[in-house]
């Protein structure tokens, strides 16, 4: 799919043109890393638009703001304004080839542009763009991951065609603009504390990307059950552009074990290797989220007797212009209550297992793996009511591109659970579904992870490392119930029948100990890749149906078949005009 790309010219502006409009709810991000220029946005989703205001110094000729699968800045989709000689503005819409350079689009999408300067020389820049346009070269807003892009510049345009829209002053960044907007603000009631999670003080690396650790001792009050009912950002102001995304880890341990409170690298050699324990998930953001709420039914559990009261915090600090001398002390704020909601929430874990069984081949663009969460599975281990699932975290490591977890029953198959078609592993965080879902016994979930090995020559493996592989949806839902992790793997037999039929048909040499051997002596092209594909997705698994405790639910889970889809859900139809 092309990028969208939206380019401006200079001009002046004097009012917040979202009051004007009349919507409650803005969103907002910086673009650059000292927050001078930012994006606001609010969303109708009666009407499916999108309007949007960006905020910036007066300091440029053009100013291009846009969309990308994986954040290019071209092939792409242009809104183009341009001021002529007689200072009159045209807003048009085109699209670069390859190269950048603007062709005029005959489908013009870009609307209800306004621009003013106000008191400060501050320009804002306001535009209403269509979820979905209709036109087959422009880049359509979906739920998920927005790959952001702009740039600017200081020559002076005549007209757009021919124009190049690269540009040395640039950047990108990511966030979610189809947000959730049916959840309403929260009043807590005095009981209700907040718990600052947050970094001590960090001088900020002037590496392109740093993700910094910083372990946490909870207070002896949380030697008493609590439950977490929201948690939220807290970014310095002069961090509002370097602060990519923040995650809370649980450090999982018996309750009095020990842990060192490491402050640095998460990847430094000197990190000790207890800490690598603190891996559960308690609360992920990433930019343009607000406060995550958990519904009024239930709440996250933090505390309690059983419980381990060392949790990690990692930040994510994004400085692709490489700036020294930032301080940072930035992090999450939780708010908790000891008096406690009607149901526990938890936290299952979809997808595949963290072994060398699933791996992916070099030179991809493409190349997709499935995980299982088997009927069998949850016939055992959910309770005759269900669940009902009203969160998900989407997880990968550097390869991942695209992320799916799909909803069976009885061969049937009901609407996505959760879907991000420009998934990045940069950009994790907890979403609220628009909508609960309801998962009764002997339903099936299958989560598909989609990765792009082009830039890699070996094999990438299923493994805990950054550069091995995960493939992995945290389903968040209420009352919690034993089941922790339902996943898979293919099964022992049938990939030692794969590799047998490598040895003895294609003539590689996988008659090796360690599965990561045969895989990483096959000669890879497109023939046996494709088998490859085939045995992945005909192949009977091996299944992980846990409790929270480690053991597995009663049954046999080897050679187990893959869940059958009689009928599979009929793709989205566009509302798009006749």
């Amino acid at each position: 799919m092309k990028e969208i790309l939206i380019l401006f010219l200079f001009a002046p502006c004097m009012t917040h043109c979202f009051q004007v409009s009349g919507y409650d709810e803005v969103f907002r991000i910086a673009l650059d890393h000292n927050n001078s220029v930012t994006l606001n946005w609010a969303l109708d989703y009666t009407k499916k638009i999108v309007w949007f205001e960006v905020h910036l110094p007066n300091d440029f000729s053009w100013f291009a703001l846009g969309f990308s699968d994986r954040g290019d800045p071209y092939p792409g989709d242009y809104c183009v304004l341009w001021k002529d000689w007689k200072e009159k503005f045209h807003l048009e819409d085109t699209w670069a080839e390859a190269d950048g350079v603007l062709r005029l689009d005959a489908h013009q999408d870009c609307k209800n542009f306004h621009i003013k300067e106000d008191e400060h020389e501050v320009i804002k820049l306001l535009f209403s763009r269509d979820f979905d346009t209709c036109d087959e070269q422009d880049y359509i807003i979906q739920d998920g991951t927005v790959h952001l892009i702009w740039s600017k510049g200081m020559e002076n345009l005549h007209h757009v065609k021919g124009f190049n829209i690269s540009s040395t002053d640039s950047g990108m960044t990511r966030t979610q603009l189809l947000k959730n907007t049916a959840i309403p603000k929260k009043q807590f009631s005095k009981d209700v504390k907040k718990l600052p999670i947050l970094a001590d003080k960090v001088n900020v690396p002037d590496d392109e990307t740093t993700y910094w650790c910083h372990v946490h001792k909870l207070p002896d009050e949380f030697k008493q059950k609590h439950h977490i009912l929201q948690y939220e950002p807290s970014i310095e102001e002069t961090s509002q552009g370097l602060v990519h995304h923040m995650e809370v880890f649980h450090c999982v341990a018996p309750p009095d074990q020990e842990f060192p409170q490491y402050k640095g690298s998460c990847f430094a050699a000197d990190r000790p290797e207890s800490t690598q324990l603190c891996k559960r998930v308690l609360a992920a953001w990433a930019m343009g989220a607000k406060a995550f709420t958990y519904p009024d039914e239930a709440a996250l559990p933090i505390g309690g007797p059983t419980f381990n009261r060392y949790i990690m915090l990692e930040v994510h600090y994004n400085n692709p212009q490489r700036h020294n001398g930032i301080v940072d002390s930035s992090g999450i704020i939780f708010s908790i209550t000891s008096k406690l909601r009607q149901m526990d929430a938890g936290v299952i874990e979809l997808g595949l297992e963290y072994t060398d069984k699933m791996a992916i081949p070099p030179k991809m663009d493409s190349f997709s793996l499935s995980g299982y969460c088997v009927s069998e599975c949850t016939a055992v281990s959910l309770p005759p009511e269900g669940i009902t699932i009203f969160g998900s975290q989407l997880h990968t490591h550097l390869t991942g591109i695209k992320v799916v977890t799909r909803h069976i029953r009885d061969g049937i198959e009901l609407p996505e659970i959760n879907r991000d078609d420009h998934y990045s592993t940069h950009f994790q965080e907890i979403r609220r579904l628009k909508r609960t879902v309801k998962v009764l016994p002997g339903d099936a979930l299958i989560t598909t992870c989609y990765y792009g090995t082009k830039e890699r020559s070996n094999m990438t493996l299923g493994g805990f490392s950054i550069s091995d592989e995960m493939c992995v949806n945290y389903v968040h839902y209420f009352p919690a119930i034993s089941l922790e992790v339902c996943k898979s793997a293919i099964s022992d037999q049938a990939l030692k029948t794969y590799f047998q039929y490598m040895r003895e048909w294609e003539n590689q040499d996988t008659a090796k100990t360690a599965i990561s051997d045969n895989y990483q002596a096959i000669e890879w092209n497109r023939m046996r890749v494709q088998l490859l594909r085939d045995v992945y997705g005909e192949a009977p698994l091996s299944m992980q149906c846990n409790m929270s405790s480690g053991d597995r639910f009663p049954g046999y889970w080897e050679n187990t078949p893959l869940t059958p889809i009689l009928r599979p859900l009929p793709p989205p139809v566009r509302q798009c005009l006749q």
